[in-house]
């Protein structure tokens, strides 16, 4: 990728991206519960509104079920919607629109009608959360045919995802974690896509695959930093689509390293990791010279209180000791869990929303 040394952060790329598909087509709006507020979805709105109208940037009633039926409509009808949520549990309340309407449509038509309907969803954690506002539930929408799943962890895919998303004629869940709004990258000034359903390696190595998702990419990639200071070199795939999943991409990195660790970013049971690990096994059974293994929220309803949020996620130094268990190795882990701050990623993080 040519990115010219041009950074922008996770939310500006959002928006960006945004603001072309606006640009290029007619028929694309947005519409959800403050988009058009001062904060704009935590900066990946802001301006918008101002810059194409109220009729194209737009607020919505606090039914979330309805205007998910008015998206599906207006999708229909050739509209490109793009409905956002400033968090996932808050679609929950549209799940019969999202998954026996949208989902389907496509395929109870014999393809005569698509739906080419985005919803944006903020998932993970954060200060001020709770058990109610703190969920990854991405395995629940990737449970369903005829939806997309993308989760970008980076700047660049943010934007090139989304403009692949907004592009496609079927129903794309975007689901971008709290956390990653505020990071910095590389990303081109043009339009581009980023290829729904095609994994990216972000280091290579042959000591093990690491395989991870949304923020626990960048939490993958401070082990895979760490671990290499003591000569482990670990091949990390970041997935940017559990829908579809790029399980070629990943077969072929555990058929040369023979080991895997999956790290998840949500539960572990049911979960993303139960897919890649039930598939690897099946198809590397013979090939692999030890389990497969794998890591992830612990499975419990998200504390409030940080006193407890800290043993409840994956961090670099659990990753690490992961590795080195696998591995059979003994390296220092790095930073101790207790100053691990686990409810904000860092100092200047501030919250509730």
């Amino acid at each position: 990728m040519n990115t010219k040394g041009r950074n922008l952060k996770f939310c500006e790329a959002i928006r960006e991206a945004t603001a072309i598909a606006l640009n290029k087509d007619p028929n694309v709006y947005i519409m959800g519960l403050g988009v058009p507020d001062p904060k704009g979805l935590f900066g990946t709105t802001l301006g918008l509104q101002e810059e194409f109208g109220s009729d194209r940037v737009f607020d919505m009633p606090i039914s979330e079920n309805a205007m998910t039926g008015v998206a599906i409509g207006s999708a229909i009808s050739g509209m490109r919607p793009i409905l956002t949520h400033q968090r996932v549990e808050f679609a929950l309340l549209s799940i019969e629109q999202i998954v026996n309407q949208a989902a389907k449509w496509y395929h109870m038509t014999a393809g005569k009608k698509n739906i080419p309907l985005v919803i944006r969803m903020i998932i993970g954690r954060g200060w001020g959360q709770g058990a109610q506002h703190s969920q990854s539930l991405e395995s629940w929408f990737g449970h369903i045919p005829g939806l997309k799943v993308v989760m970008p962890a980076t700047p660049y895919d943010a934007k090139g995802l989304l403009i692949s998303a907004i592009e496609d004629n079927n129903p794309v869940i975007y689901l971008e974690h709290r956390w990653l709004h505020n990071t910095f990258g590389e990303v081109p000034k043009k339009a581009y896509s980023t290829p729904i359903g095609k994994a990216q390696i972000l280091n290579k190595g042959s000591d093990i695959t690491i395989v991870s998702h949304s923020y626990m990419t960048l939490e993958a990639l401070k082990a895979v930093k760490h671990l290499k200071k003591y000569g482990v070199n670990c091949e990390l795939l970041d997935l940017r689509s559990i829908r579809p999943l790029d399980i070629e991409s990943i077969i072929s990195s555990v058929e040369k390293t023979k080991k895997i660790l999956v790290v998840d970013n949500g539960w572990m049971h049911f979960g993303v990791s139960s897919e890649i690990i039930s598939i690897v096994g099946e198809r590397l059974s013979t090939s692999l010279v030890t389990n497969p293994k794998r890591i992830g929220i612990e499975d419990v309803p998200i504390p409030s209180t940080r006193a407890l949020a800290k043993y409840v996620y994956p961090t670099p130094v659990k990753i690490i000791k992961e590795v080195t268990n696998i591995l059979e190795i003994d390296i220092p882990k790095g930073d101790e869990e207790e100053n691990i701050l686990s409810d904000v990623p860092d100092s200047s993080f501030t919250g509730p929303f």
